[in-house]
Order: structure tokens, then sequence, then C-alpha cells
């Protein structure tokens, strides 16, 4: 009797009854996504009944399609785009934050001849992501008296801090500060950074978790975010061990790149993933209706949510 006892327990154990769940990254790993993968490998999924895909997108402008059209439960995204896309008519929400300050800036040589953003006028400037990185450096221009007419856009193909050490273009929009401008100083060709959030724009969180509102599973996605909290705070707590163990998932991410970004990121993660600052949502949803780049300011809560709020 004990041993079938014994054996119905292991049929019943948490393994068994986990829920599958399946997150589409932003891009490839990279320091930025400490918190999922500290809690993948340190068992903190599982201990909240999950068990989670994590998917590196081969295109970096799918993600929240994919969510949108349900071939993914939880996608990373970015605040402003998710603003431009839910306007667009994209079924979107955000249920969390990653990175909970803002890492894209405008990027030029240390020692080149942009000293300042007006110097800009007449200057080659690179992008990845149309939209979304035209917004943001259209308000920085016209902050310091310059219009998008004056610059020449050119789309580098994700090939941001190469293309501006080539000479290629005279400053790149949407260089992460804690990554391409580590880049450039191990090539010795080190960057400066004009930062979106010194230059006029509302502060926002960088990297969000977004959801379709209309098919979430709100209790397993606060299950998850639960857990990246635990992990964050084990990051906070031991830095260097987080480090390890992230680092010793993949060969790939054991250099000083990698470990450079990974200090940097570091105190911007979002220490409470499903809090939500309502005032920040809706303040870039007003400095883009300003700018005129979204018909009408749509409510909060047609942008964001707070899972956890009673």
């Amino acid at each position: 009797m004990k041993h079938l006892l014994f054996a119905a327990l292991l049929a019943a154990s948490p393994a068994a009854a986990q829920d599958q769940m399946t997150l589409v990254l932003d891009w490839f790993v990279n320091p930025d996504h400490g918190p999922i993968i500290v809690a993948q490998e340190n068992g903190y999924f599982a201990d909240a009944g999950l068990q989670v895909e994590v998917i590196a997108p081969a295109d970096p402008a799918d993600p929240p399609k994919m969510v949108a059209v349900g071939r993914a439960d939880l996608a990373i995204s970015y605040q402003p785009q998710l603003h431009l896309q839910v306007a667009e008519g994209l079924p979107l929400i955000r249920v969390g934050t990653l990175v909970a300050t803002p890492l894209n800036c405008l990027l030029v040589l240390e020692d080149g001849p942009v000293k300042a953003i007006a110097d800009l006028k007449g200057a080659r400037v690179g992008f990845s992501v149309a939209g979304v990185e035209e917004a943001l450096l259209s308000a920085i221009l016209a902050r310091n008296g310059l219009s998008m007419n004056e610059i020449t856009l050119v789309n580098v193909n994700w090939s941001l801090s190469p293309a501006l050490m080539s000479g290629q273009v005279d400053a790149v929009i949407g260089a992460f500060r804690n990554f391409e401008l580590n880049q450039m100083e191990i090539e010795g060709v080190p960057g400066r950074c004009f930062y979106p959030e010194e230059e006029g724009l509302p502060a926002y969180d960088e990297l969000i978790y977004v959801a379709n509102p209309e098919t979430m599973d709100a209790d397993m996605i606060g299950r998850f975010l639960a857990a990246t909290e635990r992990a964050t705070q084990y990051i906070v707590n031991h830095p260097r061990e987080s480090w390890e163990i992230f680092a010793g998932t993949s060969p790939e991410l054991q250099d000083e790149l990698n470990e450079k970004a990974w200090a940097d990121t570091l105190p911007r993660f979002a220490l409470r993933p499903a809090a939500l600052d309502a005032g920040r949502y809706a303040r870039f949803e007003s400095f883009l209706h300003q700018a005129g780049l979204i018909a009408a300011a749509r409510p909060v809560s047609g942008l964001a949510v707070d899972l956890g709020a009673p």
C-alpha cells in the first residue's frame, strides 16, 4: 500500500503538472535577458509550475506580431513600440517590465565631428527599426532646432556600431548604451551617447513583456513575473554568481563584451516586474500624440495592466 501511495505522489509531482508557456525574446540571448535565464537555470519557473520555452526570433520585428496572432504567450518588446502598435490596431498589452529605464541612445563617435545634436544638420543617421526609432529621433532633433528633412536616414540593418565605426554614417539611433558603447570601447573606437530622456523625451520602460489581452492567461503570466522577480533579487544580491550562471548557458556569452554589458544592465532590471507606473505610460502616450505620431491618446488601461493589482 505504501508503495502505491509513493507512486501516486510521484505521478502528481509538480514536474508533471507544469503549465507550458512560450516566450519570444526581442533578439538573441544577451544580458538584457538576465532575469529570464537565471529564473530558468535556478529552477524558479519550475517552482512556479511553469515550463517556459524561450525562443530567439529570426526577425526582431516578429515577437509582438507572434503574440498578437496567438503563436506565443509572451514577447519581449519596447514601450515606445507598444504605443505605436496598439495605435495600429494590434491586440497587445504590457503585462510586465524587464528593463525599467531607457537603453536606447543616439550614438556618435567620441572624437568625431558631432559634438552637439545641432551638428547633425546634413548628417547621415543610421537606424534599424522604422517607426519607433524615427519617432525618437524626430523628437530629439526638434528639441535642438532640426527636422528630419535636414538629415539623411540610412537603414543599417542592425549593424549599428560597425556602420558608425566604419564611417558609413555619422550617428546611429537605436544603439543600446549597455551594449554598443562597450562594443566600441573594446574595438578601440569609443563612442558617446545622447540620451533620449535627457533630450526632452519622457522616461520609459525599454524592455517590456507584452501579451494578447483577448487570450492571455493572467494566472500563468503572474507566476512567470513572480519567478523573474525572484531571479532579479538573486541577481542584485549575487551579481558575480548570477553572471556565471548566465554566461554558463552558452560559450558565445563568455566574452568581455557580454561581461561588461551584464554589469551595466544589472541596475536597470525592473525590481518589481509586475508593477505598473501608469503615469509613465500616460506621459509617453501624450508625447506621441502631441508629436503627431498617433491620432489619439488612449487611456493607460488600453496599453498596460498590473496583473498583481487587487
